[in-house]
């Protein structure tokens, strides 16, 4: 079953699950965020693999839109994730500064950009992460990122400053794969190419595992131990 939405594409990756701030300025985005905060509807959060997140003039370089518009291209990857908006604001006329959390992950079928710029696909749903256990070899990946939220709270605590923003959001579920992983891929200095490739992966287990490596790679954790007896995977992408 297809369903139809708005398309918000970004150059940043919203993974389930995820704490997403915006700041809408543009006709086409102020109108479409309307429309879905008053029906309590998501739009769909793709990300940018070629072309800005605002609307830029066309160059002799650029390939134009069909219609003959004389503005840059813009593509984006197939698969992204639905934004349910949990806050708006409007702090003054024509500027919404809303927040959005990370739902379910689609599959672009088709697409196509409207009059005004904004872009609708017809979407597939995706599954959720099934609920896998951390295995004891990744267990230092879940503690190292304990470890960070924990120093992050510490020093908002100490701040002084009121409101701030927990880089990722509550409920924490220490020991599921998918969640894990995701909180990781959001909080480490990734491409958003990679932080795409990663979200894209089906399985929470080889998610968290590519993480692992990436992790390891960085220095941020040590390496894990020998994995004998699983079958064989992926080598793991390059930060």
């Amino acid at each position: 079953m297809l369903l139809q939405l708005p398309l918000f594409p970004l150059q940043t990756v919203l993974f389930p699950g995820g704490w997403l701030p915006l700041r809408i300025f543009e006709i086409r985005y102020l109108d479409m965020i309307a429309r879905c905060h008053k029906a309590g509807a998501p739009f769909g959060v793709v990300s940018l693999s070629a072309g800005s997140e605002t609307r830029q003039p066309a160059t002799d370089g650029d390939t134009l839109r069909p219609a003959g518009e004389g503005y840059a291209a813009q593509a984006f990857f197939s698969v992204g994730t639905l934004a349910r908006i949990t806050r708006l604001d409007r702090p003054q006329a024509a500027l919404m500064l809303i927040q959005c959390v990370g739902a379910q992950r689609f599959r672009i079928q088709r697409s196509a950009q409207q009059k005004y710029g904004l872009w609708v696909g017809d979407v597939e749903l995706l599954a959720d992460d099934s609920a896998v256990p951390v295995p004891d070899d990744l267990q230092h990946a879940r503690d190292a990122l304990r470890t960070l939220v924990h120093n992050i709270e510490h020093s908002i605590e100490h701040s002084g400053e009121a409101g701030v923003q927990m880089p990722l959001c509550a409920p924490y579920r220490w020991d599921d794969c998918g969640w894990l992983a995701n909180r990781w891929c959001e909080m480490l200095p990734l491409s958003a190419e990679l932080k795409q490739r990663l979200m894209a992966i089906d399985s929470p287990l080889l998610r968290l595992e590519l993480v692992a490596d990436t992790l390891a790679q960085l220095q941020i954790t040590t390496a894990r131990s020998d994995r004998r007896g699983r079958p064989s995977r992926p080598s793991p992408p390059t930060p």
